[in-house]
């Protein structure tokens, strides 16, 4: 991983730098749209988005308490692009769930692109996801623990066009988030 941020740093001319400013919020219609497969001839410019990603998380996090993943369609970047940091980063190209346990969970759902509010959802407790990574090399990894398996399927649901409010449990699952 150390590989992306040199080469993100150095490598690369970052034009503008994107910043929490530039989250696309609920209601535009960006957020609704499936994004495009990253091709292998793109993967420069991927590294510089996920360089985007993982600045934004970050500033997020900083300024709002929460955020441990972010798809690139939040910043307008409309490509299966996926950036997750739970601790160590763990970036994902053209990620597919393969796999959904049968087993599923209700959570209070939270998303930058909606940050004032929470959605109850049901999840999958495992997933197994098939993607690349930033060298272009294939993946299939199991998800077994659920807190990871359900922010991955958030983000991933981000790339199809699909936002937490869609997947709500009722009509009586929304609720004011008050963290700050």
């Amino acid at each position: 991983m150390e590989s992306f941020f040199y080469l993100a740093k150095n490598d690369l001319y970052i034009k503008e730098m994107k910043t929490t400013d530039d989250i696309i919020l609920l209601g535009d219609p960006r957020l609704y749209e499936q994004c495009s497969p990253v091709e292998s001839h793109e993967l420069t410019k991927a590294k510089q988005w996920m360089y985007d990603l993982h600045y934004v998380l970050f500033d997020f996090r900083k300024k709002n308490g929460f955020g441990r993943g972010i798809a690139a369609p939040q910043l307008g970047i409309m490509k299966q692009l996926v950036y997750i940091n739970t601790g160590e980063p763990f970036v994902l190209i053209n990620p597919t769930i393969v796999e959904k346990s049968d087993v599923t969970f209700e959570l209070w759902d939270d998303c930058m692109s909606i940050p004032n509010l929470l959605v109850k959802v049901k999840r999958h407790e495992k997933i197994t996801v098939n993607y690349r990574d930033l060298d272009w090399i294939k993946h299939k990894r199991n998800i077994t623990d659920h807190g990871l398996s359900e922010l991955l399927q958030h983000e991933i649901d981000h790339l199809k066009g699909i936002l937490c409010t869609m997947r709500a449990i009722d009509n009586k699952s929304f609720r004011i988030n008050k963290r700050k």
